[in-house]
């Protein structure tokens, strides 16, 4: 199953996959500048319900979501429930490495997965973490010859294309994961978990008003022992505000570039943890 978000990602994977055994279902498949069904064209809940709805309805192995202009992609496991943005990119990671046993470099924006550093212990292969964009992951992966890069929005790029975000490309791959290994998205998650353990991600987008640098400043200032009941274990403020926490997850408070809003965003392998986080977070950034 393929949802297009009416956007440039329609028939790209029914042409590259007919002729064969894979049958490709394509829904959202013309270009419609409205973007019906969905809030806008992003691959993530819930612009994404009516396509994993459809997942099921279809009895499909897999969803795969490209945005509008098809540099992110996202997926959708056999059952409907969406495999988010940080599990896709530890999913991609490993199957490069264990899989296709290739071996280089991850690039990271500090957004995204702790699973990336444990992959790298685990495989001996260097991470590096930058600032949000891919104006900081697409020099990095030039200078180091990465591996692989990628960010939270479900953007990633790989060795051997350019160095950009390319969402038709992460879905080849993904797909090509799921046939070496006949196992199926949920399956998957599974392997990846039992290597790294499991990990659990959201995030809050909160509109603020007022100064912004004194919020940076009183953030700064909080110094906090414990987030969500986690010990806090060190700072980065690099891009943003991120508390590392003991158990190797982190909160990051960031605010956009180009509106009034403050994302809140939490990793941690705690399940029973993250909404204690975030409301942490919330308060520690005065929400």
């Amino acid at each position: 199953m393929v949802d297009a978000m009416w956007g440039n990602g329609a028939g790209w994977f029914t042409r590259l996959l007919s002729g064969g055994k894979t049958e490709v279902i394509e829904i959202h498949n013309t270009r419609n500048p409205i973007f019906p069904e969905m809030k806008r064209p992003e691959p993530i809940p819930p612009n994404i319900n009516v396509g994993l709805k459809a997942t099921v309805d279809n009895k499909a192995d897999v969803l795969l979501i490209t945005d509008g202009d098809a540099d992110r992609v996202g997926i959708g496991d056999e059952n409907g429930v969406f495999v988010n943005q940080l599990q896709v990119f530890g999913l991609l990671a490993y199957y490069m490495l264990e899989v296709r046993k290739e071996r280089g470099a991850i690039v990271k924006t500090l957004s995204t997965t702790s699973m990336l550093e444990k992959l790298g212990k685990l495989y001996d292969v260097p991470v590096y973490e930058t600032g949000v964009g891919f104006k900081y992951v697409a020099p990095k992966m030039l200078e180091t010859d990465a591996l692989i890069g990628g960010e939270e929005s479900g953007g990633y790029a790989f060795r051997g294309n350019v160095p950009e975000r390319d969402g038709i490309l992460g879905g080849l791959y993904f797909l090509d994961f799921m046939v070496r290994l006949n196992k199926k998205p949920s399956e998957l998650l599974k392997i990846l978990f039992d290597k790294v353990g499991s990990h659990y991600y959201d995030r809050i987008d909160s509109s603020f008003s007022g100064d912004r640098a004194s919020r940076e400043k009183a953030i700064m200032d909080a110094k906090p022992a414990t987030i969500g009941g986690l010990k806090v274990t060190g700072l980065n403020s690099t891009d943003g505000f991120k508390f590392n926490l003991e158990d190797g997850g982190w909160l990051l408070i960031r605010f956009s570039g180009t509106e009034p809003i403050i994302r809140v965003y939490t990793e941690t392998t705690h399940k029973d943890k993250v909404q204690a986080i975030l409301q942490d977070g919330l308060k520690i950034a005065g929400l």
